[in-house]
């Protein structure tokens, strides 16, 4: 009996003990890293890409290049935003086709006209140098997917983008407005929208991208619109379209920021 006894003791021990090692066994361990390593790997200059991709790859590559290097229009003159203060020829240039292409869409969708365009200075990647103007010129001009929006806004918010401009002294592309300045280039002394004074309660419809309508830039006085309409119209399929219309591209160093004598 006491041998029985023992040997229940043992058995039980034994349980309690394979039990124990079996938890210690499943406890899930705690990865530490202690060390990155990396190490760069050349490419030979020898490599060779594979013919049957390379012949597959070409009709399209080649159809694309095509329509990329097709001439539509000429441009007598560079256009780059680096050269002017409070204006570009660049920036007028997209500034005046966005608003002269934009409006005959808004005016169908909507039955209303734009009054201005306000773009930003750095979404122009690229010059337009002098010479042919084809497809491909759009791309690098206007290489985002940005399409065009425009904004209800009354006077009293275009009198915050006048501040804006003054504030950020950056040549962003300006159309339908013109803001006069008192000799010290500090202070706002008129705003006028196609010539006429700024009314502040007035709405005006003002064509941007729908970058700028978030707030990009910090152009936060686009926050206070009252409706936002989409032209379901992307900026560089506009500037293929106004390249397209016209044969030579016009040099535009029209004032919008003047400085008043």
């Amino acid at each position: 009996m006491v041998n029985v006894k023992k040997k229940r003791n043992y058995f039980t021990y034994f349980v309690i003990l394979l039990t124990f090692s079996a938890i210690i066994a499943c406890k899930t361990k705690t990865a530490t890293l202690y060390e990155i390593q990396g190490k760069q790997i050349n490419i030979s200059k020898d490599y060779s890409p594979d013919q049957t991709i390379e012949n597959f790859v070409n009709p399209y590559k080649n159809h694309i290049n095509k329509d990329l290097d097709n001439i539509l229009a000429n441009n007598p003159v560079t256009q780059d935003k680096s050269i002017g203060k409070w204006e570009t020829n660049i920036g007028n240039l997209l500034a005046e086709a966005t608003l002269e292409l934009s409006r005959p869409v808004f005016e169908k969708k909507e039955n209303k006209t734009i009054d201005l365009c306000i773009l930003n200075h750095g979404g122009i990647r690229s010059i337009i140098p002098q010479g042919n103007v084809t497809t491909g010129t759009a791309f690098e001009v206007m290489p985002f997917e940005n399409s065009l929006i425009v904004a209800t806004l009354k006077g009293s918010a275009i009198q915050e983008l006048a501040e804006y401009f003054l504030n950020e002294r950056k040549p962003h592309p300006l159309a339908g407005i013109k803001i006069y300045l008192e000799k010290d280039e500090k202070t706002i002394k008129k705003i006028e929208i196609n010539n006429q004074p700024l009314d502040p309660s007035k709405n005006y419809y003002v064509v941007t991208s729908d970058y700028l309508i978030n707030g990009g830039d910090n152009m936060n006085f686009f926050k206070t619109s009252a409706k936002n309409f989409d032209l379901e119209y992307k900026i560089r399929n506009l500037l293929i379209d106004y390249f397209k219309k016209v044969d030579t591209l016009p040099n535009n160093n029209n004032p919008k920021i003047i400085l008043e004598n």
